[in-house]
């Protein structure tokens, strides 16, 4: 009798044991085998991605191993209460979760995503059934807000969709698991945007950039959109943009514009340096008047006219070309087209199109009725300044640093207009950006807003400033611009851009030129001697 029930206690405990394991491989087989077959939640492959850095091997962007959570509602013995014991733990909607975990359509519900080591360790700590992680990445911007615009972002899956993230989608999954070098010198980008942040809260701006570009590769070292955004945060907060200004936006440049006409001019042998130009009160055209900015000498010579920023003298010059002239030169500039670069963000220019006859090729010589980004801009001025030859900007780190293309302009043109614009700085509106050694060229540019209904906004300007240095053998553009400054005490009221914009490329030249082993070449001091 004992031995009879002894071996019925051990027969119903190997029954016992078979049926566990027998559960356990049943299971075992419906997760890795079956479980798609149920509508159970398929695994999400997520693209690896390269690190993104910049010229110098400074780490932008890099993938951080981090796991998306999932819960089994089914096996809560209480879905509200774990809807929000999760809510607290993640940062996910309590809402969201609670309908989610009622809604029997979906056996798997998406709890929260890209969550970190410690939110894991919180979310364990609840001790709830039916949690899975699942391994993914995040992408981390170790410089936060620095070129933030630049760079871009990914979305939830880790696929770009702005900025280099997305512009170079195809080199960056080429080379997962090792690196991609972009142009941008991060030594370069953090002293443009300091300046042009200072700059803008000195002056109480609206909006600032600057771009620092190589005229003889193309390659861009540094590009500045304020206000920017962090890129480790998937909300903005309040003054954020994610919007890059320097190639998102189109402006009326301004002054800024008339080294086109001069080099036209030049090309078309329509404008000599030393000739007089009536400037007067006004210059008609038909039933216009075109006025200056400020007061000028009834008289301007050719080099004068750019120095002290004639509108007058300027339209009489494009004018001489003419409008068809004046169509094909800034088409062969690039200027009237977007500007292609390994940014996908670009921006269609806003020029005269039904009409383009002489008021039209007057206002657009000293840079009025016609917009465009401001990359399109410096990459025109670039070709201009570098001996004459195409150049197109780029954000991928050049092998070579010669990488110019066909003739656009004579070489003797492009030598008439550095020297002209190394001029400007030192006997014209351009003063505040001469920096001792280094030869600045540059051109102010103060242009009216247009607002509604086709009119100027009264008192608001958008200055900038475009340098070349050094003006004899260029090897780099800058370019800042502010959107709406504001005069000082310190600049007496005045927020031209002489004032505003002038002296912040002068410091960002002061402070970069050493970095980039550009010579400076100023007269060593003389001692007083001693007595």
């Amino acid at each position: 009798m004992s031995e009879t029930i002894h071996q019925r206690r051990i027969i119903i405990g190997v029954v016992l044991c078979v049926a566990a394991f027998a559960l356990v491989g049943i299971r075992l087989v419906h997760v890795t085998l079956l479980k798609s077959w149920d509508g159970g939640r398929a695994a999400t492959a997520i693209a690896a991605r390269a690190d993104l850095t910049d010229r110098n091997g400074e780490l932008l962007a890099r993938d951080l191993p981090v796991k998306d959570l999932y819960a089994r509602p089914a096996v809560f013995w209480d879905k509200r209460e774990a809807a929000r014991d999760l809510a607290k733990a993640t940062g996910a909607s309590e809402r969201r979760l609670l309908n989610g975990f009622n809604n029997a359509k979906h056996p798997y519900v998406l709890v929260a995503r890209q969550i970190t080591p410690a939110t894991e360790a919180k979310v364990m700590h609840l001790g709830l059934p039916g949690l899975e992680f699942e391994p993914g990445g995040k992408r981390y911007y170790p410089d936060g807000r620095n070129a933030a615009q630049v760079v871009g972002v990914t979305d939830p899956d880790n696929n770009g969709v702005s900025g280099l993230e997305l512009g170079l989608q195809d080199e960056i999954h080429a080379a997962a698991g090792g690196k991609v070098a972009t142009s941008i010198d991060m030594r370069v980008q953090y002293i443009l945007a300091h300046e042009v942040e200072q700059a803008r809260r000195t002056f109480t701006a609206r909006a600032g950039g600057g771009v620092v570009m190589d005229v003889n590769s193309g390659e861009v070292l540094g590009l500045v959109s304020l206000p920017n955004f962090d890129p480790n945060q998937r909300g903005r907060s309040e003054g954020d943009s994610s919007r890059n200004i320097m190639v998102q936006d189109v402006y009326e440049l301004g002054s800024v514009f008339k080294i086109f006409s001069f080099a036209l001019g030049f090309e078309d042998h329509t404008v000599g340096l030393d000739e007089s130009f009536p400037i007067g009160q006004g210059y008609k055209i038909g039933k216009y008047t075109i006025h200056e900015a400020e007061h000028m000498p009834a008289t301007l010579q050719g080099r004068d006219i750019l120095a002290q920023s004639s509108n007058i003298g300027t339209a009489q010059i494009a004018l001489r070309s003419g409008a068809t002239r004046q169509r094909e030169f800034l088409t062969g500039l690039g200027l009237l087209r977007p500007v292609k670069s390994d940014l996908p963000e670009t921006a269609r220019p806003l020029y005269p199109v039904a009409n383009w006859g002489a008021i039209e090729t007057a206002t657009v010589g000293f840079g009025q009725g016609i917009s465009v980004a401001p990359l399109s801009f410096v990459t025109a001025v670039a070709s201009v300044v570098n001996g004459g030859r195409r150049i197109a900007p780029t954000f991928i780190k050049q092998q070579r640093r010669d990488l110019r293309g066909e003739q656009v302009i004579r070489p003797e043109t492009s030598e008439k207009v550095r020297n002209l614009l190394r001029y400007v700085v030192t006997n014209g509106t351009g003063r505040k950006a001469d920096v001792p050694g280094y030869e600045v060229g540059g051109k102010t540019g103060s242009a009216q807003v247009p607002g509604p209904h086709g009119r100027y906004i009264p008192h608001a300007l958008r200055t900038s400033f475009v340098a070349v240095f050094p003006a004899q053998k260029p090897r780099y553009v800058v370019f800042v611009i502010l959107d709406q400054p504001h005069g000082t005490k310190e600049t007496g009221g005045f927020a031209l851009a002489g004032y505003t914009a002038a002296p912040m490329a002068g410091r960002v030249i002061q402070r970069i030129a050493p970095l980039l082993g550009v010579p400076n070449n100023a007269p060593p001091t003389k001692l007083a001697a001693s007595q």
